[in-house]
C-alpha cells in the first residue's frame, strides 16, 4: 500500500499541540474558492512552473510534445492539456524552473520518517498531524501508518473538512487523539456556492464525532465578503454549542493570499484575486463573539 503525499512539514507548531510533523495528503473532495493548497486538489503528481527561475533557454520548448510549450516575453506558456511529457521538464530544465509536487510513500517509509522526530514529540507533547487536501480520502493508508505510530505512543491529529463516510473510517477515528474540524459556513446554500458541496453530511459527522467524545478543535475560516456575515458566524457557534460534548477550542482562521503563487505555478487562475485579507478589527469582532459565548478561542490556530 502506498499513499500520495504533497509534502511533509516537520517542526510545525500550528496543526495541533506541541511540535508536530504535518503530512499533507493529496486529494480533496471540496473546492473551496479560497483554497491555499491547490496542488492537493486531485490525487496525482503535479508539475509547478516557476517563471522567476526560468532563463528562457528553450530546452523545454524543444522537448515538449505537440508544441505544447512556447516562449513568450513573460516566460514559458504551457498548454497542460496537450503536454503529455510535462514531468520530463523537471530533469530537462537546467535552472530548476519546473518542480514536481507529490511523492508516493509506503506505510513503513512514512512511519519511519515520522518516528525520526519522536524525541521532539515527547519533549513538547506533540505528534503527527494528517492534513491535506482531505486526508480521509486516503484513510486506509493513514490507518496502517497510525497503527505503527501507536506502538510508539505517538499523538495523532486528523485535520479534516468532514466530508466522509464515518463508518468507513471508524477504525482510523478510534486511533485518532485529536480532530481539527473545519466548518466553512453554516448556511447550506452558501456552503454549496463556496465549496461546490452541501454541508449536511459535514455537520452530521461533527455531531457523531462529538457523541464519540473525541477531542475536537473546530476551525472557522473567515473570508471577507464571502462567509463573514456575523449572523452566519453566530449560527456556526450556536451549532457547536449544541454538540453533545464541548469542543476543546475554536480556531479563527483569517483569510490570507499565501496560495496565489501556487496557482500561478500550476497555470491556474486564482478565483479570489480581488478579495482582501481580513482586517484585525474585523477579526477581533469574531473573536469577541466567541469569547462571549464562553469558547476558548485562538486566532490563526
Amino acid at each position: 500500500m502506498r499513499g500520495l503525499i504533497s509534502h511533509i512539514q516537520r517542526y510545525s507548531t500550528k496543526d495541533g499541540p506541541g511540535i508536530r510533523t504535518t503530512v499533507f495528503m493529496m486529494g480533496c473532495n471540496l473546492r473551496c474558492l479560497w483554497c491555499s493548497n491547490p496542488e492537493t486538489l486531485t490525487q496525482d503528481i503535479k508539475v509547478l512552473y516557476h517563471k522567476n527561475l526560468c532563463q528562457q533557454c528553450g530546452r523545454c520548448v524543444n522537448s515538449a510534445v505537440d508544441g505544447s510549450i512556447v516562449l513568450s516575453a513573460n516566460g514559458c506558456l504551457i498548454d497542460r492539456d496537450k503536454c503529455g511529457n510535462l514531468l520530463d521538464m523537471i530533469d530537462i530544465c537546467p535552472f530548476n524552473a519546473y518542480q514536481s509536487q507529490g511523492t508516493y510513500y509506503t506505510v513503513d517509509e512514512l512511519a519511519d520518517l515520522i518516528l525520526k522526530d519522536k524525541t521532539f514529540f515527547d519533549t513538547s507533547k506533540g505528534g503527527v498531524t494528517f492534513s491535506g487536501g482531505e486526508a480521509t480520502l486516503q484513510a486506509d493508508f493513514i490507518l496502517q501508518v497510525v497503527k505503527i505510530l501507536k506502538k510508539h505512543d505517538v499523538h495523532v491529529t486528523l485535520d479534516t473538512a468532514g466530508l466522509f463516510d464515518l463508518d468507513k473510517i471508524k477504525s482510523l477515528i478510534d486511533l485518532t487523539d485529536l480532530i481539527l474540524y473545519d466548518i466553512k459556513t453554516y448556511d447550506d446554500d452558501l456552503h454549496i456556492s463556496l465549496t461546490q458541496v452541501s454541508n449536511g453530511l459535514i455537520l452530521d459527522n461533527l455531531i457523531k464525532l462529538s457523541e464519540l467524545n473525541k477531542d475536537i478543535i473546530v476551525r472557522l475560516i473567515i473570508v471577507p465578503n464571502l462567509n463573514d456575515d456575523i449572523l452566519d458566524y453566530q449560527n456556526r457557534l450556536n451549532f457547536i454549542k449544541r454538540l453533545p460534548n464541548p469542543v476543546k477550542q475554536i480556531d479563527i482562521l483569517p483569510y490570507h493570499q499565501l496560495g496565489i503563487g501556487k496557482y500561478q505555478a500550476l497555470g491556474l487562475d486564482y478565483p479570489l484575486k480581488d478579495v482582501q485579507t481580513l482586517s484585525d478589527k474585523d477579526c477581533q469582532k469574531f473573536y469577541d463573539l466567541s469569547i462571549t459565548m464562553n469558547f476558548k478561542t485562538t486566532i490563526g490556530g
